[in-house]
């Protein structure tokens, strides 16, 4: 009787044990349940494998540096271990609306932006914040959006300075008699960098200008004026023809012409080539596009802004991973750049300039290109 007794006892109290045990394992699952669930409402768009979908939308085909950056930027996001939906929109804001909406809905953790037009993306970008999706605007920045995390690019006005800076010691501004004259051409009045490429040169030149020492004979110096819809080729020839035969006409030398990109420039040497008997003026540039390394060769073009974009791609790609993994990106300025919501935390590289003394240096045997690329 005293042993069956005993034996009921401990089976009580084994049982007891057991559903203690339970209770406790059972309370710990429903507590590590609910640390899952908050780690992911904080960290929604991050992957902390290193993994998931970056979406990547440039603006277009058109211009080389597009592809380029594209094409780098999707190599380099793979190698890191990243899914890519690159897609570019032909210059067609309603089709880069479309592709980063399909980018959202498509289940992109990561948006990376080159707008068309800084002020177009707002409500698409609203779609993303709702969805807790990062962005950051890739070299152009977006305007008038809260959805914007961060910025990445090149200096953009010190672009512009390096250009102002060539054109004075080219023309030897400080010694030379003068006057000298130029013309300017810069880019699309609805990317905010347009701006930053012309104050930098402006700022630079500008003194030149009020001395009498640089001379506009078409008075074609304010922004609106000399901007250039869609940074388009065409479009810059067709104007440098107007000046051409509007103020050049007589035998009037042009010593110069500020260009912002090598698509402008390449317009102004077009319209050069068919209407301009003088020597080839200093004619600066951006982005050493292939055609405009020729022309630099042949002596139609002096220098280019060289942004390497294989830098750009690095840094972008380590600004995902850092935020894929639940970090902050590495940023180096926060200060100059407002999208009209505030600053906007930005990475800026160092742009260089290419020129025939250099260009084999930072262009073939960097293998951007190679030098049957220039032939």
């Amino acid at each position: 009787m005293k042993k069956k007794l005993l034996s009921v006892l401990l089976t009580v109290v084994m049982v007891a044990s057991v559903f203690t045990g339970c209770s406790k394992n059972s309370s710990n699952k429903n507590e590590g349940k609910e640390a899952s669930t908050t780690t992911k409402t904080e960290e929604s768009s991050s992957d902390t494998s290193g993994g998931g979908l970056v979406g990547v939308a440039m603006p277009t085909k058109d211009l080389q540096r597009w592809n380029q950056d594209g094409t780098n930027m999707e190599a380099q996001l793979k190698e890191a271990g990243y899914d890519v939906d690159l897609q570019y929109a032909s210059n067609d804001i309603p089709t880069q609306v479309s592709q980063v909406e399909n980018m959202i809905s498509n289940g992109c953790k990561l948006l990376v932006i080159a707008s068309i037009d800084g002020d177009s993306l707002g409500t698409v970008l609203a779609q993303a914040k709702e969805a807790n999706i990062p962005v950051i605007a890739y070299d152009r920045l977006i305007m008038n959006s809260d959805a914007v995390t961060y910025y990445a690019t090149f200096d953009n006005y010190m672009v512009g300075t390096k250009q102002g800076e060539y054109i004075k010691e080219a023309l030897d501004l400080d010694n030379a008699a003068g006057p000298f004259n130029m013309e300017v051409f810069t880019g699309d009045p609805g990317d905010n960098n347009a701006k930053f490429f012309y104050n930098g040169a402006i700022d630079v030149l500008k003194p030149y200008i009020d001395a009498g020492k640089i001379v506009i004979p078409s008075g074609q110096l304010d922004f609106a004026t000399v901007a250039t819809a869609n940074w388009a080729t065409d479009a810059a020839q067709s104007r440098m023809e107007n000046i051409l035969s509007s103020y050049y006409a007589g035998g009037t030398k042009l010593d110069v012409v500020l260009c912002s990109n090598d698509s402008t420039a390449l317009g102004v040497e077009n319209a050069l080539a068919a209407n301009y008997t003088g020597d080839y003026p200093v004619i600066t540039g951006q982005d050493c596009d292939i055609a405009n390394v020729k022309n630099m060769i042949a002596g139609k073009q002096s220098m280019s802004i060289f942004k390497d974009t294989r830098t750009l791609a690095t840094q972008v790609v380590s600004m995902v991973d850092a935020i894929m993994k639940g970090g902050e990106a590495p940023i180096n300025d926060t200060k100059s750049y407002d999208n009209g919501t505030g600053i906007i935390p930005s990475y800026l590289c160092e742009p260089v300039f290419a020129d025939l003394n250099n260009y084999k240096e930072l262009l073939i045997d960097s293998g951007y290109y190679s030098e049957d690329d220039l032939k």
